[in-house]
């Protein structure tokens, strides 16, 4: 569960504790850390919009509610042109505020991503000085017929590379629209 990157004691420990998945022979699983230079509460508050992926997922066009944003709702997601897929239908496993944790499950849609499960956490940090947050995103997905694990992890982490990139700069930028403070007179 590396995502071909070293992770630090903290990461370690945030993994350890909120990113377990129950994996099959038929599985492959990772995860990803980004560290961004914003506030967390400025990150999760895009992250826990289940409603409105597309505010920092730059491949996702459209997103239609069905539910009331409480666990168990489901969205239907349109992929933009160039990805291998044009839906997602995406179940809520697990939306904590006070913890920051954001848990789907794709349940549907014109894709190869079968039994797909992903847990968001975002934590406080600081960055330079500065309050920062440091984002990990794991997932669990069968490996489809006529690909490798490798493939397969390959594939989903170069998707969540980019979303996370793109969280982070969406975030980044709202944060010097903030002016967010130094920490402790850094």
């Amino acid at each position: 569960m590396n995502g071909g990157d070293a992770y630090g004691m903290m990461e370690a420990q945030y993994i350890w504790r909120h990113h377990r998945h129950d994996i099959r022979d038929d599985q492959c699983s990772s995860a990803l850390v980004k560290h961004v230079k914003a506030p967390v509460n400025l990150v999760w508050s895009l992250v826990r919009r289940f409603d409105q992926p597309q505010k920092y997922k730059p491949f996702v066009s459209r997103c239609i509610m069905k539910g009331d944003l409480g666990i168990g709702s489901v969205r239907e997601v349109n992929v933009k042109s160039g990805l291998p897929a044009t839906t997602s239908t995406e179940r809520l496993e697990l939306l904590d505020d006070e913890e920051h944790i954001l848990g789907i499950k794709i349940v549907g849609g014109d894709h190869r991503l079968r039994n797909y499960s992903s847990i968001i956490t975002v934590h406080p940090e600081v960055i330079e000085g500065r309050p920062g947050t440091m984002v990990i995103e794991s997932f669990a997905v069968d490996v489809p017929e006529g690909n490798t694990k490798d493939e397969t992890c390959y594939f989903v982490e170069a998707l969540i590379r980019c979303n996370l990139k793109s969280l982070a700069d969406v975030s980044e930028r709202m944060a010097v629209l903030d002016q967010a403070e130094p920490i402790n007179g850094y």
